[in-house]
């Protein structure tokens, strides 16, 4: 039967360690909960949460949030969803699991929910992985013991905030997916992955369309150094330089005292865009 702690001040809301035995749900004022500082999800979309919270109102809170005790309040562990839902519709208490659990242990049992739940984006699990690892200590092994995981799934998620953050940004979107993220990373260039990002979107490219277009596009990275190693050393910074104003891939073929100059373009707006940016910097 649940306990109701309810109506004798402070210290009925929060009762002593001893009075709160193993897996005892008791009830507690809202207000008496706080956020999880370590919660891993960093997006709470509005619409989810009023539909959740018609789902309390009618059927009440069926599963307890999961917190621990901190000085005169609970902080929560997990069902921050919950919470938001519960304050959504003014609920005077709400029902709790108490459990007596580090920082570390904190953050792994919000991380466990959510990613059994699924509810959190990519960039929001690596961004989880990288405090994880950062903040405790701790290897990706052990994170991928801890979620039941392989190393190299670790690993690959963390991969993705290599991406630019516009790329990122996207990716939490749900604009491009993380699949396209993953091949993406293939590229070094940042600025060939942004232009690629917006065609995913644009052409709505499927990740097997995007790895054919970046097999076109990659450079031919041992064939470039030993081209590079029997060139002036100046070609090869002016290369770069035009790369850098122009975002795109340039290639500069000296001979003598003659040679060419190559600028791609990948689509007839990148064409308009290099051409507005050369003439640019005629004009100036």
């Amino acid at each position: 039967m649940e306990k109701r702690a309810l109506g004798k001040g402070l210290s009925a809301l929060i009762p002593e360690k001893e009075e709160v035995h193993k897996n005892e749900i008791i009830y507690v004022q809202t207000g008496q909960i706080k956020p999880n500082p370590f919660q891993p999800r960093e997006d709470f979309d509005d619409q989810t949460i009023e539909e959740l919270a018609q789902s309390i109102k009618e059927k009440g809170i069926i599963q307890p949030l999961l917190v621990r005790r901190k000085n005169d309040y609970y902080e929560l562990i997990a069902g921050e969803r919950r919470l938001r839902a519960a304050n959504l519709l003014n609920l005077k208490e709400i029902p709790i699991l108490v459990k007596d659990v580090t920082d570390l242990d904190s953050l792994e049992l919000a991380l466990i929910e959510n990613i059994q739940r699924e509810d959190l984006n990519p960039i929001e699990e690596a961004h989880a992985y990288k405090f994880l690892i950062e903040k405790f200590q701790i290897s990706q092994e052990r994170v991928g013991e801890i979620l039941g995981k392989a190393k190299t799934t670790i690993s690959n998620i963390l991969r993705i905030l290599k991406l630019p953050q516009e790329i990122q940004l996207e990716i939490k979107k749900d604009r491009i997916s993380f699949a396209h993220g993953r091949a993406l990373l293939e590229l070094e260039d940042p600025n060939l992955q942004r232009q690629l990002t917006q065609e995913i979107i644009s052409k709505d490219l499927s990740v097997r369309e995007l790895e054919n277009l970046i097999k076109m596009r990659r450079p031919k990275t041992l064939k470039r150094r030993m081209q590079l190693s029997d060139r002036e050393p100046f070609v090869a910074v002016l290369e770069e330089e035009l790369q850098q104003i122009l975002a795109t891939k340039v290639r500069i073929n000296k001979r003598k005292k003659r040679g060419q100059i190559s600028i791609e373009f990948y689509s007839p707006e990148d064409l308009e865009r290099i051409i507005t940016v050369i003439k640019g910097g005629l004009i100036k």
